[in-house]
């Protein structure tokens, strides 16, 4: 049954022209910011251009429980958000863990295809890891994080830091990821394909918008369900919505992780719509999840711990 919050939330977008149907002008203006007034009261933000030229943003909580740095990813299909229309997340995140908190703004398709985001993305990373003790966190305790597609980018991310000379990362936290090419459709494409905001018809627009050609639809830094070895990957969170196109794929994603010996928690938010991260304030269930994300990253060296005695 879905969630009577997500109901009024689809109620109120139900006069929205589908996403696919929109101009890429008509996309970004629709992802538009939160409103300041609902965003949560961080203790400070900054932003900060890397020696890459890499535009990351940074928060510091007001009250720092922990050592912990998260990097965070924001979603957007790859062809639209920034740091801005996602800083709302990226502040419920540090102030729900207490951690010092970095944005990636990654650039953007059709202006920049695959693999200009995952490139961005593992500068980002390095770049946060290189200055982890400066920004009054432990190198040590790095969880990259992300939402749909940044969440593809930050898996994709730990993939190539296990492949190519780390840092390494001490989890990763994958909400509703995209994980696979749009086709052949999963059960939950087409279940979900219209009337949940998130349409099949957008992810294969985003898709054609973020691949060059289709040879690259496989490529497991595009499609990471698709790469061979998944072992030796941080463990890892996944949050799925049952009333979500990519609902499928990313389970399936988190059981080949697990399948390959990695720790895997994966939690289906049954109810729940496609971006329940950026809903929080309209949604109790969705907001349950900033306490479900707390608790799993303050677990973790619980789960280190038994991976090493395993």
């Amino acid at each position: 049954m879905l969630d009577p919050d997500m109901a009024k939330i689809l109620e109120a977008l139900s006069d929205m022209k589908p996403m696919e149907d929109m101009t890429l002008e008509e996309l970004r203006t629709f992802l538009a910011p939160v409103p300041e007034d609902q965003r949560r009261p961080v203790s400070s933000v900054k932003d900060v251009e890397t020696p890459d030229g890499l535009h990351v943003r940074l928060y510091m909580p007001t009250k720092q429980r922990c050592d912990t740095l998260l990097i965070y990813v924001h979603g957007g299909g790859f062809v639209l958000g920034s740091v801005e229309t996602h800083d709302n997340v990226a502040r419920d995140l540090c102030e729900a863990l207490g951690a010092v908190t970095v944005s990636i703004e990654y650039r953007l398709a059709p202006e920049h295809r695959f693999p200009t985001a995952p490139d961005d993305c593992l500068a980002g990373v390095r770049w946060a890891a290189e200055n982890a003790e400066a920004l009054g966190a432990n190198p040590d305790r790095i969880v990259l994080s992300g939402d749909s597609a940044g969440a593809n980018l930050a898996t994709v991310t730990c993939l190539r830091l296990r492949d190519e000379g780390g840092p390494a990362i001490a989890g990763q936290v994958l909400v509703y990821p995209v994980t696979d090419y749009h086709t052949p459709p999963t059960q939950s494409y087409l279940d979900n394909a219209d009337g949940y905001a998130l349409t099949r018809g957008a992810m294969i627009r985003f898709w054609r918008d973020y691949i060059a050609d289709e040879s690259e639809q496989r490529h497991p830094h595009a499609a990471p369900l698709n790469a061979p070895d998944l072992s030796n990957l941080p463990p890892a969170l996944v949050l799925t919505a049952e009333f979500d196109p990519l609902r499928d794929e990313g389970e399936a994603y988190a059981i080949k992780m697990r399948d390959a010996g990695v720790p895997v928690t994966l939690t289906r938010y049954d109810g729940l719509i496609h971006g329940f991260l950026r809903m929080t304030t309209a949604s109790r269930r969705a907001a349950e999840s900033l306490d479900h994300i707390r608790d799993w990253v303050d677990g973790l060296d619980n789960t280190a711990s038994a991976r090493g005695t395993g």
